[in-house]
Parts: C-alpha cells; structure tokens; sequence
C-alpha cells in the first residue's frame, strides 16, 4: 500500500513540475507569454523611461536644494519601481529612470509636473477675498492675486515642505458611513502654522485653497481648529481622486519648482547579451550543481535536484506575481538562495549518512536526519531572512530590490529542503531504492586540529584587513579615492551622441565602447539607447574639457559623428548620501537584530558576537580585495557586500549549531578545545560543499558575463571563499577564546 503511495506521489510530483514549467514559460489561459517573460526588469537588464525636470527660476538652487528634492523625489518614484533611479544633471537638473515601462506619456501624467504647493487663506487681513469661485469643483476656483502678493502679506499660511506625509484612503463620516479622503501630518513648524491658519479660518467659517501648479486641486472649508498636526481633506468622488490628490501633495512638497524638460524611452544598460549570457551561466551552474549532487550523494542529491527543479520554476513565477523588479542586484539574491538552497539539502544528507554510519537503518537515518539538521537550517535562513526584511523596509533603489528577492528566495528554499526533498526522498525508498548504497555513508573522519592554529588564522586575517587599508590610503594619496568609485557613487559625465545610423547594442558595445575607454582610461562605461531615434547616452566617469573635445574628434574621425549634435553634462550618483546612509543603518540595523536572534537561540552572546565578527572580518576581507584589485566600486557593490553578509552567517550557524549540540552530549574525557575541532570537522564537508555549489554558480556569471557582471561575480567569488574560510577557521577558534577568556576572568 505504502509502495503505491510513493508511486502516486511521484507521478504527481512530475505533473506538478510540468504544470509550473508550463506556467512558467508559456503561460495559461489566453495569455501565451508565460511568467519568465513577464518579469519586470530593471534598467540594467530592459530598460524604461527616462524624464530631465529643470528647476524654475533664474537663480542657481543651491545644492542642499537639490539633494532634498533629488531624495524626496526618490522616495517618490520607488512607488513604481524599487529600482527607480533619480540624479542630478548639470547645476539645475534632475533625471529620473523608471524601469519596466515604456509609455513616457503615461508616467508623466501618473507623475504629474513637479509644481510649487500652496495653502492659501480665503481673506486676507484686510478681508479682501483671495480667491474667487466660478465654476464647479476645486478647478471652478480662480486666483485674484499673484503668488508674490500673497506671500508679501502673510495669505499663503504653508508650503508643500511643511508636509511631511500625504496619504489617500477612506475614513467613516459621522454618520458612520465610508468617504474617501486624504490624510495630512505636518512637520513641527507646519504644526504651528496650520493650527493658527485654522483657528482663524474656522472662526471666520472660511476655506483655506491647496494650490499646486498653478491650480486649485482642493478648496476644503475648515470645520475645526486643527493644532495636533493633522488635517484630513474630505469629499472625494473616489480613491483614485484621493491618491492623485495625495500624490500631488507630495511632489508639492519639493524644497524645489520643477518642469519637465524632456522625456525618452531608453534600452537596457547591460544590454541583450548581458541577459542572455546570464541565463546561460545559471543554466550551465545548475546542471554541474546537479551532477555534482547526483554523484556525491546518489539517490537524495537526485531527490534534491528535482526539488531545486520546482524551487526556480517557483522563483519565476513568484517574481511575476509579486511583481518584483528583477536587476543585477536581484539576481544577487536568487543566486544566495540556491546556494542556501543546495545548503540545506547538503546539511540533511550528511545527518542521514552520519545516522546510517552509526548503526540506523536506511529509513530511520532519514527521519533522524531531516529532525536533526531542522535547527541549523532554521537558524541560518532565519537570520538571513531578518537581514533581507530590515533591508526592504530601511533601504533603498536597488537594495530593496536584493532585498526582496533574497528573502523570496529564503522561504521557498526552506519549503522546497524541508517538504519536497523529504517527500520525494521517502517516496524514493518506499518504492524500492532502500540499499545503504543509494545513500552512502561516511568514512571515519580524523579530527583536525584548527584551534591549534588560530593564532596563524587571526594573524593572517589581521594582515590581509590591515593590507586593505594599507593600500586605500596609497590609493587615496595617488587618485584622491581610497576606492576606485563609479560614476553610480561619484557621478561622471553624460554623453548623448546622435549616430547616422541606428546602431544595435552589440555594435555599440564592441565599436564605440572601446573609443570612450580609450579616451577615459576607464572600462566603466554605461550604455543606454534612445528607442525610436539613432540617440545614444554614453555614462562614464567625469570628463574634464579637453577630453570631451577629443571624444568628439575621435567619434567624428570614427563613426562621421556631427559634433554639433554631441551634448555632455555632469551628471551625479545614481547613489545619493541618503541611499548610502540607508543601507549602512540597515546593515547595522541587520547585524543587531541577528546578534539578538543567536543570542537567544544559542543562549550564549559568544556565539552570535563570534558571529557577527566574521560577518565584520568578511566584509573587510572582500574591501581589501576591491582596493588592492581596483575592482570597480557601483551599483553592485552593495548588493556584493550583502550577500556576503549573508552567505556568512548562515555559514557560521552550521557550525555553532553542531557545537551547541556536542556540548549536550559532551563528555567528561573531553576537553572544549576537542569539542571545538571535532564540531568543525564533522560540518567540513558540508562547509567546502556548500561553498563549492555556490561557487560554481558565480564562476559561470564570471566566465561568460560581460564586463559589469564580471566586476559583479568576481568580488562575490573571494567573499565566497573568504565566507568559507572565516566559518571553518575564525568563528569557532574566537567563540573558543571568548569562552575561555570569560570563563577565566569569572574564577579570578
């Protein structure tokens, strides 16, 4: 009976798996395009629209202007796309990207002009009406004085900065029923203005008019005083009218008057091949990481293959159901979550040849094993998981995206380790693959002495740090950069050149590139395609006079450029200080909660301030590898550092989980320093199979990517081996001297 069982299970496991490929490729319904194809993707890997805003006015904004508007607006645009990027061009500019669209119309009118917000009082204090009706709704309504007149006697009672939330939703009236309204919170000094405003106007039965761009957008007549810093504008027709009017309240409170100067649909930056390339690395990565479970572990790396199967078809559709915006950073992410993935089924099929070499049969060798490897690989995706939820909330631009993907791929990891290899592993058996040959067992392992030689571990760690600082500070003397900083953090120069001819991506890349290289000296150099024109923007580092001169001689020389038709502006970060801010307090914010997380699992702060260590030891590892290798420093430096981070941890858990373990069962003959060495020798196979299977995946990106994936793949591989090598060598030896230390100072 239980044999026909694992039979049915099997057949439907296979059905499964065909109806989610067949979801995730073609698709159903009347819909043909299947989920893999309907995944939004970032600029990086298809582009979007591209809008220029200028600031009004004749006066130069001063640069904290700029920064406030440029972060605000960000904040703004992430509503379409996570990945949004939004910089400043020239002195009076600001350029907005938005991935996965190509309608610029649409946008512009969703976006809405990033006009100056008013609250204008009904009278002023001679009584004179300050605006007048005469028509219906908030646009019947008309000024009777200029913008300047108001603000020279006191009529204008706030501005769109004094706003620091607008927020459309619906509320119940007082006869308890459902309107749509927009909720307003005012900053300390709006608080003030617009209690003092509504007092007045409520006492005098007036309205006070939210002017945005030149139109009234709302005239609500105040019903109370409002002093607590809250206002609630009422009478929407319907939540669309809210959230635009909301919307507009937003944009209005830019430090900053803006009007669109321009707006494109671009290309990808990395282009096709980059996409393709891409799929082709993760395709050739999964088929040796296949092989490779298949033949070291036999009939449960084979069960563990087909659940890794059903893992990326469900990523794919994921992805498109949540409408998560795949970039560079992204795809980050998923790779650190099949490596968590193979993790989790390596830790399993080690417990089950552990319990086979005891003496257990096949069977219960996989119930104890499954039961046994459960808190390791709790402990290690969870605190994972904790880093990539603090991540999306506090982060920003493409770290939400690493984010999301990260811990999309987290839980469907531990569902596909924990419930699909186990189902299909014991249907496996039950149909008659029980012989302890399908599973293997272990040879007998002698412990290695790695206490014993941590002093040479912490001295070769200390070096390696210290050499990275060593050489940014050569670095910084030499170039004025500890770092070799992309325009993503430092700005750069934006080129447009209008070609004779329309010029594909590849062409672009192997005929033009090479031209701004050899006049920047720089590989770095971004690539986007106007749609619908022969335009092309060429992003490289910033070009001084000269340079910009000869660029232009040698595309006229090269390509019959006319040089009239070559504009260049500088242009700043795509990162702002405030991106950076935010991903610094969220990695801190990250390594905080998961000290906590270790210390109240392990029941001891040695572990997880062991932990969070070589968490720290690893980040600094993979700098000095960017300095003394002048690695590029972009947009995927970021996504790099965090998924080290957290390849790192999860490494260390294994680890401190087997050592929590043998210090239930430790015996009076053995010393901690043997507990120590034998933990990390029983979990080394796991360490370097891991580490491999995650390794191969990257070293694919890296053989054939382009250039900005291999400046991606390449840091991500010594994080990699560096993650490998702190969990093996440094985590166990410094929870040791922690203990040990502590221990000694409480006898004294």
């Amino acid at each position: 009976m239980k044999k026909n069982k694992s039979i049915i299970t099997l057949i439907l496991t296979v059905l499964i798996m065909a109806a989610l490929g067949y979801v995730a490729i073609w698709g159903i319904g009347t819909e043909k395009a299947g989920s893999a194809s309907k995944i939004k993707q970032g600029l990086d890997l298809a582009g979007g629209v591209s809008i220029t805003y200028q600031v009004k006015g004749d006066e130069k904004p001063s640069a904290e202007d700029m920064s406030d508007t440029i972060y605000k607006l960000q904040k703004r645009v992430e509503t379409y796309s996570t990945e949004a990027q939004v910089y400043q061009e020239g002195d009076d500019r600001i350029n907005i990207e938005i991935p996965g669209v190509s309608d610029a119309n649409t946008i512009l009118e969703d976006l809405g002009r990033p006009g100056a917000l008013y609250f204008i009082a009904q009278t002023d204090a001679d009584g004179n009406q300050n605006y007048s009706y005469t028509g219906a709704g908030a646009t019947g309504y008309s000024l009777n004085k200029t913008i300047e007149e108001l603000k020279a006697d006191g009529s204008i009672v706030l501005e769109g900065t004094d706003v620091s939330v607008a927020q459309g939703g619906s509320a119940s009236d007082s006869l308890g029923n459902s309107q749509f309204v927009v909720d307003l919170t005012f900053t300390k000094e709006g608080t003030q203005k617009f209690g003092e405003a509504t007092t007045k106007a409520y006492a005098n039965s007036e309205s006070i008019g939210i002017y945005y761009d030149e139109d009234f957008i709302s005239v609500p007549r105040v019903q109370a005083a409002l002093t607590d810093g809250k206002a609630q504008i009422t009478g929407m027709s319907s939540f669309e009218e809210a959230e635009r009017i909301a919307s507009q309240i937003r944009i209005g409170g830019l430090k900053l008057e803006l009007e669109e100067l321009r707006s494109n649909v671009v290309g990808a930056q990395l282009g096709e091949e980059a996409i393709s390339t891409s799929l082709k690395a993760a395709l050739i990565g999964l088929i040796i990481i296949a092989l490779f479970m298949i033949i070291v572990y036999r009939v449960p790396g084979f069960s563990s293959v087909i659940a890794l199967i059903i893992y990326t078809i469900l990523i794919v559709i994921c992805l498109n159901i949540f409408e998560i915006t795949l970039t560079l950073p992204g795809i980050a992410g998923i790779i650190l979550s099949i490596g968590m993935a193979v993790d989790a089924n390596v830790i399993i099929f080690a417990r089950i040849r552990e319990e086979i070499t005891a003496g257990k049969t096949v069977r219960s060798a996989i119930d104890t094993g499954f039961q046994k490897a459960l808190s390791a690989i709790v402990d290690g995706n969870v605190t994972t998981l904790i880093a990539a939820l603090v991540l999306a909330l506090k982060g920003s631009g493409t770290v939400k995206g690493f984010a999301y993907t990260l811990a999309l791929g987290i839980v469907l990891s531990m569902f596909t380790a924990l419930v699909v290899t186990r189902m299909i592993l014991k249907s496996l058996f039950a149909v008659g693959l029980k012989d302890v040959k399908f599973y293997g067992t272990n040879k007998e392992k002698k412990t290695v002495n790695f206490l014993g030689r941590r002093n040479i571990f912490f001295a070769c760690s200390i070096a390696v740090i210290v050499l990275g600082f060593v050489f940014m500070g050569i670095n910084n003397a030499s170039t004025g950069r500890a770092l070799n900083y992309s325009l993503d953090f430092v700005g750069g120069t934006s080129t447009n050149v209008t070609f004779n001819e329309d010029m594909d991506l590849a062409e672009i890349d192997a005929d033009v590139v090479p031209v701004f290289s050899s006049v920047t000296g720089d590989g770095a150099v971004q690539v986007q395609k106007v749609a619908g024109s022969n335009e092309v923007i060429f992003k490289t580092r910033e070009l001084n006079v000269d340079e910009r001169q000869q660029l232009a001689d040698e595309l006229e020389a090269n390509f019959g450029v006319n040089k009239e038709l070559i504009t260049a502006e500088t242009i700043s970060s795509t990162i702002s200080s405030e991106m950076k801010s935010d991903a610094v307090v969220a990695v801190i914010i990250s390594a905080i909660c998961m000290l906590i997380y270790i210390w109240f699992r392990f029941k001891d702060i040695r572990f997880a301030a062991s932990s969070v260590a070589a968490l720290l030891h690893d980040v600094l590892v993979v700098l000095t590898f960017y300095a003394v290798a002048r690695v590029s420093v972009g947009s995927t430096f970021i996504a790099c550092m965090l998924t080290i981070v957290g390849y790192s941890i999860n490494a260390t858990i294994v680890i401190f989980d087997r050592i929590r373990e043998n210090l239930g069962t430790m015996l009076k003959k053995d010393s901690l320093e043997e507990l120590v060495n034998r933990s990390i020798s029983q979990t080394l196979s796991r360490s370097i199979f891991t580490s491999l299977t995650t390794f191969i995946m990257v070293a694919a990106l890296y053989v054939l990517g382009v250039t900005s994936i291999k400046e991606f793949a390449l840091p991500l591989m010594v994080g990699i081996v560096c993650g490998t090598y702190s969990s093996v060598c440094i985590t166990g030896a410094l929870w040791y001297v922690l203990r040990t230390k502590l221990v000694k100072k409480a006898a004294k």
